[in-house]
């Protein structure tokens, strides 16, 4: 497996991430352009008991799906979600992997993209497992960078004229995780900044650098205080971004999960197990919901979020 030089990351790799991968290389081929590890297993360094979380990108949808129905529905409401499982020694991993092009990667964390699906879960610490070139790599690297300048001059109207890294950070990841329908309770929301705070930190103060407000610091490190002086009508804006992210984030998450029923294997009783695992939130799904997964899809998810289980 070719891969370009990743450098330093944040969190230690798991080896299972790199059977993974090369088990990716080897089923999508030539359509490959990089291979990104998150979520939790990267957090942990640890790949046993859970679906290491991946993103796959491609040269385009046609070049993975052919010309279906399947590369239409990527392109319309991307990314599709498949399920991966690739032996190490006596072991069975598996993952589930996203597909999105690197094209689509770049535009959805510049600053036009409005909602946060995207440079919400970019501007969290993500490993480079593959890369076709240095040139894809260095593509990849710039989207991230700018899917955290877009996260921080989103989350910056939303915050008091003085703050933190932590604040900014916890703020930011608690209204993205809120635009979507998520089963994560806040306090594992704002855990995610304990897991890298210098990392974090770092990111704040590169990211203030190069937005448009004017930001004043006292103190030094990871204990530095930021001041940003924003105009009432700024600040409106950003509440009314957040407010549309919101409505709209719930209306795609609910069709994602519909499109995730037909193209992840084992779709609806992966998503009750992640729900349960995040939430605490458990239902039972009778045997005619199993056979008509669409039509009781709904039924099912109303229940849940009459129990609290997602926002």
């Amino acid at each position: 497996m070719s891969v370009a030089d990743p450098g330093p990351g944040v969190f230690a790799v798991p080896d299972g991430a790199h059977a993974l991968a090369r088990a990716l290389l080897a089923r999508h081929g030539g359509a490959v352009q990089a291979i990104l590890l998150y979520g939790s297993c990267y957090r942990r360094g640890d790949d046993r008991d859970a679906l290491v979380d991946l993103y796959l990108l491609v040269d385009s949808y046609r070049a993975v799906h052919g010309a279906g129905l399947a590369a239409v529905a990527n392109r319309l409401l991307p990314p599709s979600v498949y399920l991966l499982e690739a032996p190490l020694g006596e072991r069975l991993l598996r993952a589930k992997y996203a597909v999105l092009t690197l094209d689509a990667l770049e535009r959805s964390t510049g600053r036009r993209a409005f909602h946060s699906y995207f440079w919400g879960r970019f501007a969290q610490p993500t490993a480079l497992l593959y890369a076709r070139s240095d040139a894809v790599a260095a593509r990849v690297r710039a989207a991230c960078a700018e899917a955290v300048a877009t996260f921080v001059a989103r989350v910056v109207p939303m915050l008091p004229p003085e703050f933190d890294a932590q604040m900014l950070w916890q703020q930011g990841l608690l209204l993205s995780y809120r635009a979507e329908l998520r089963a994560e309770r806040a306090d594992s929301v704002l855990a995610l900044y304990a897991a890298a705070p210098a990392h974090y930190a770092g990111l704040a103060r590169a990211a203030l650098a190069r937005t448009s407000f004017v930001a004043t610091t006292a103190g030094a490190g990871e204990t530095v205080r930021y001041r940003v002086h924003l105009p009432a009508g700024a600040r409106l804006r950003g509440r009314l971004g957040w407010w549309g992210r919101r409505g709209l984030g719930k209306i795609l998450s609910a069709l994602r999960l519909v499109k995730g029923l037909f193209t992840f294997q084992g779709g609806p009783d992966y998503i009750l197990w992640k729900i349960r695992r995040h939430s605490g939130v458990a239902v039972d799904v009778p045997p005619r919901a199993r056979r008509h997964p669409l039509l009781a899809a709904w039924a099912v998810a109303w229940r849940l979020y009459r129990r609290r289980a997602f926002r």
